[in-house]
């Protein structure tokens, strides 16, 4: 006795009166499970056998090789028949499907947090707005001092004592200047007698009636020559000393000075805009500035307390050295000059060994290297 079911007309699978799926219904079911498949997965041809009462087998794929011609592209979404439906609901659970032929695939890399990248245009812009605003700062307070309007930190002492380095160094390039117009001349005084006592030798040798006096005459001049060249020696070295002592010491420490005076400026300058801002009023907006403007201030004194302290000491430091080398020079050139002026030619010769100066002997040159060794 057969009763009725509420089951969907989709499932419903007519077999014949010995148990067996209708062939009909079998053949529909593998020609919608062929329509569905996407011809690109590249399978031959499919024939699923059913849950059959007497088929030892249950849901095996017998695959053959398919010789029709590729089926056009599918859409993502297929609606297969009602009969196809009931059987992949039948047998979904029993389908074989090769490994491989869906996987998903997934791909990972480094994060990147946009807080760490830096734009190296960004960082070269914020330098330059911070140098601008510092020359911008530097400039309204050395115009202000020259106008009288602003207020300037001073060193008395410190400023005393360069003041007199920078008057020393004129009064020292002036007696450079002169020592050495003196050598100048000198060099071409002793090249005349150098000259002229050749001369003199020379007519020594041709005039018989005068030999005598030629004879004096012309040792006369080379002995002046010589002790010319001596004296011209010790005045090179003391040109050289005192060149060394201005144009390098002394230099290099008004450097110093000239990048302390820097950092006072900048000192002042934004010493001036922490005291605008203290007079001014104090709210949310003015706080901050001034707490900005307070650290930019404490660093700046910090860098001017620093310089003012290398000056202090390269001023000490250049003092001492200054009295040393001054005092052997002039000492130099004194016994020079008076042995030379005296013709005490022994004199003379004790002062360039008193001071280590040794002469070049004129028309010979240097010994080379390989002489040396």
């Amino acid at each position: 006795m057969a009763q009725d079911s509420p089951k969907n007309s989709a499932a419903e699978i007519p077999v014949t009166s010995n148990g067996e799926v209708e062939d009909s219904h079998e053949h529909g079911f593998n020609r919608d499970l062929k329509r569905s498949l996407p011809a690109g997965l590249g399978l031959s041809e499919t024939q699923i056998t059913s849950h059959g009462y007497d088929s030892p087998k249950e849901g095996v794929i017998d695959a053959g090789t398919f010789e029709g011609s590729p089926a056009p592209p599918l859409p993502s979404v297929m609606s297969p028949s009602r009969a196809a439906a009931g059987q992949l609901a039948q047998q979904g659970g029993d389908l074989i499907v090769p490994a491989g032929s869906q996987k998903a695939q997934t791909k990972s890399g480094p994060v990147i947090l946009a807080d760490e990248i830096k734009n190296p245009a960004m960082e070269k812009l914020e330098l330059v707005r911070k140098w601008s605003l510092n020359t911008y700062k530097c400039t309204r307070q050395i115009i202000s001092e020259k106008l009288g309007r602003g207020s300037r930190t001073v060193d008395l002492e410190l400023e005393a004592q360069i003041d007199i380095l920078r008057d020393n160094k004129k009064k020292y390039e002036n007696i450079l200047r002169l020592a050495q117009t003196l050598s100048t001349q000198l060099f071409q005084m002793v090249h005349t007698q150098r000259q002229l006592g050749d001369a003199f030798a020379d007519l020594s040798l041709k005039s018989l009636e005068l030999h005598e006096e030629f004879g004096y005459n012309a040792d006369t001049q080379k002995l002046l020559a010589k002790n010319g060249e001596t004296l011209l020696g010790a005045i090179n070295f003391f040109i050289a000393s005192v060149n060394t002592l201005v144009n390098k010491t002394i230099e290099d420490t008004l450097m110093t000075v000239k990048q302390y005076e820097s950092a006072r400026i900048e000192y002042d300058a934004y010493r001036t805009d922490l005291e605008e801002l203290n007079l001014g009023p104090r709210d949310a907006n003015t706080l901050p500035k001034i707490e900005q403007s307070q650290h930019l201030f404490q660093a700046h004194k910090e860098k001017y307390d620093k310089m003012r302290s290398d000056v202090s000491i390269k001023l000490k430091f250049l003092e001492e050295n200054k009295v040393k080398v001054l005092h052997n020079q002039l000492v130099l050139f004194h016994n020079a000059i008076a042995a030379y002026f005296a013709g005490n030619q022994k004199q003379l010769e004790q002062t360039l060994r008193q001071f280590h100066i040794k002469l070049k002997t004129p028309g010979v040159d240097a010994p080379s290297w390989l002489e040396e060794q």
